[in-house]
């Protein structure tokens, strides 16, 4: 008994790693604790369960990275234009000591908790666990160094470069500076294909019964979306400036090994592994997906492949984003949809009305229509919460999603289209492509087979593949990663911005519209929407009575705050996104640490920091 408590003070007092080195001083009794640990499964296996425990901290993914990471893009911002660090972490415009983040506990110590956790996990398998010659502990080991993959992917694309910990600290590496992003991805890479042959398949062992455990198909997506990361486009300091304030470029790495000539061919060749194994699957039908997410439903060899592991009462996913609720005291609606993605479209995509709804839930769970300036993400919803229903408070239990099979095919058809992959297959990719597309159109397939059918050549089909991500993942925030591995994230948000004051004011390619709205209850299914779309300018038949009239629904006063005198989309971003593309590290991570200095023209302890 005394040798798991040891373990587990161990790994506690990790989560003190920035104020406290008292426990690094302790060998002997930690050699022998550790052995006995690492060599027994069960024990072992209990360590790496305690890994995920850092997700679930107050400050940490729960309440803190999940909530605000990921908006603004040209798909999903933030509902709120009030004045305050919140409006600032989406608008480009946080200041290194935001009230949301600026904490001991904050997102970033708490994801280096989880890392050291793993640290621990990893030194102690790979020592005494004999994973050489039993598949049990070896998969626990690939299992502990893919969640370090996931842990530190989100440092990377929350700060840019972070500091690089691979091993458990001691009284020499307790406090160290940032190491150039380009170290961590080449160890996550290297990680991540020893991991994949110790990964069993979803469904093949009983570890691998759930999503909420590893499988080898999420650890080859993770291996695919990290290379699209580190070969792609990004802020980055001048070299050799790196921790010196500098405001750096956004640029591909010139790390020989990080090439999407090097990197694309890998990670080809993994997807297809995942593709043809056939252990995943796209769900028939899109709205049934999320109904399965709402309702908590982990198993295995669907289309969802790896969820963050809250337990069944931690974590805020719908009540942040789910359709806004008055009967649970207005939760949910904390972000959504930008408007204007509704009219990208095609009408029949069914994902148009699961991903993007311009109403909420009044008292009664009856519908009423939200403001224009007000979408919300159909996508997550309390009333689908069956077998667990939300009983209020602030933690709602649902799991979000980490990956999907839609991503593993949209990300081999974008390295298979790539000239960088060597042989470039357009037949492959278009394939994939069109697999996404048909569910999309489910009932109109040949609308989607005559789409990619016609598409051809590198340029156009990658340009194909990006506005399929974005019509497919909208609301699942990986459209900003995307953006900036594209090189566009500055460019699309400004051309959102200027569609946004085109849709307010009915201009542009928005002239079809009238600006009225019409809309009649539907019941469980929300409200009927009458006048967005093309030849819906007049009335509608039998408008009295039948259909509830707004006149003037979309018009600039729409997108306007009276409390904070701004318009929505003036503050969509505040600075150039492109210079403001991670968060700053954060004044009490700072203080903590004093080796750790900012990049990108952050300044410190002043209320300009994010200027």
């Amino acid at each position: 008994m005394k040798k798991i408590a040891y373990i587990i003070m161990m790994i506690a007092a990790s989560a003190s790693l920035y104020s406290c080195s008292d426990f690094l001083d302790v060998e002997t009794k930690s050699e022998f604790d550790e052995s006995v640990v690492f060599s027994n499964y069960t024990l072992a296996e209990y360590n790496v369960f305690g890994i995920s425990d850092a997700f679930g901290q107050t400050n940490g993914h729960r309440g803190r990275y999940l909530p605000y990471y990921g908006f603004n893009t040209d798909i999903e911002w933030n509902n709120n234009t009030d004045a305050g660090d919140k409006r600032d972490l989406s608008a480009y415009n946080t200041k290194t000591g935001n009230g949301q983040m600026s904490n001991s506990n904050g997102p970033f110590e708490c994801l280096y908790t989880g890392v050291e956790r793993a640290n621990l996990c990893i030194a102690g398998l790979k020592k005494h666990g004999n994973i050489e010659n039993d598949p049990e502990m070896a998969y626990l080991y690939g299992e502990a160094l893919v969640l370090r993959a996931v842990l530190y992917h989100d440092l990377l694309k929350g700060w840019g470069d972070v500091p690089a910990r691979f091993e458990p600290i001691n009284s020499e590496t307790i406090y160290i500076p940032k190491s150039n992003r380009d170290v961590i991805y080449k160890q996550l890479l290297a990680d991540l294909e020893t991991a994949i042959p110790m990964l069993y398949w979803p469904g093949e062992k009983a570890q691998t019964m759930r999503t909420d455990r590893i499988s080898k198909s999420f650890a080859i997506g993770m291996y695919a979306r990290l290379a699209l990361a580190a070969s792609g486009y990004a802020l980055r300091p001048d070299e050799g400036m790196l921790g010196t304030n500098n405001p750096g470029s956004v640029r591909k790495t010139d790390d020989a090994d990080l090439q999407a000539s090097v990197l694309y061919p890998k990670a080809l060749n993994y997807l297809k592994q995942a593709i043809n194994q056939k252990c995943n699957s796209l769900y028939g039908n899109y709205i049934d997906l999320w109904k399965a997410t709402s309702d908590m439903d982990l198993t295995a060899g669907k289309e969802t492949l790896f969820v963050i592991p809250f337990s069944d009462g931690r974590g805020r996913w719908n009540y942040s984003f789910a359709i806004k609720d008055d009967d649970f005291s207005g939760r949910g609606g904390n972000a959504g949809p930008v408007p204007t993605l509704y009219f990208d479209y095609d009408s029949d995509d069914v994902r148009r009305d699961i991903s993007c709804v311009n109403w909420k839930w009044g008292k009664g769970h009856i519908a009423e229509p939200s403001n224009v300036n007000n979408w919300y993400f159909g996508k997550y919803r309390f009333e689908w919460q069956i077998k667990a229903p939300y009983g209020g408070g602030n933690d709602c239990g649902v799991k979000p999603i980490v990956m999907r099979y839609a991503d593993i095919l949209l990300m081999a058809a974008e390295i298979a289209n790539s000239t960088e992959c060597g042989a470039r297959d357009e037949t492959f990719a278009k394939n994939c492509l069109l697999e996404v597309r048909e569910r999309a159109f489910k009932g109109n397939e040949s609308e989607a087979q005559a789409y990619v059918n016609a598409l051809s050549g590198e340029e156009n089909i990658q340009l194909a593949i990006e506005e399929e991500r974005k019509l497919e993942f909208v609301g699942e925030f990986l459209r900003k990663g995307d953006l900036i591995r594209w090189g566009k994230l500055g460019s699309k948000l400004t051309e959102t911005k200027q569609n946004l004051i085109d849709l307010a004011n009915l201009q542009g390619k928005y002239t079809f519209l009238s600006g009225d709205l019409y809309w009649k209850d539907n019941g469980a299914e929300g409200i009927t929407i009458y006048g967005l779309e093309p030849n819906q300018k007049a009335a509608p038949a039998g408008a009295e009575g039948e259909w509830t009239h707004i006149k003037e629904y979309i018009k600039p006063d729409r997108f306007y705050s009276d409390k904070s005198k701004v318009y929505a989309y003036d503050v969509l971003f505040e600075n150039d996104p492109d210079t403001r593309q991670f968060w700053p590290l954060f004044d009490a991570t700072c203080v903590a640490n004093t080796q750790l200095k900012n990049d990108y023209g952050y300044a410190g302890n002043d209320a300009e920091g994010g200027k």
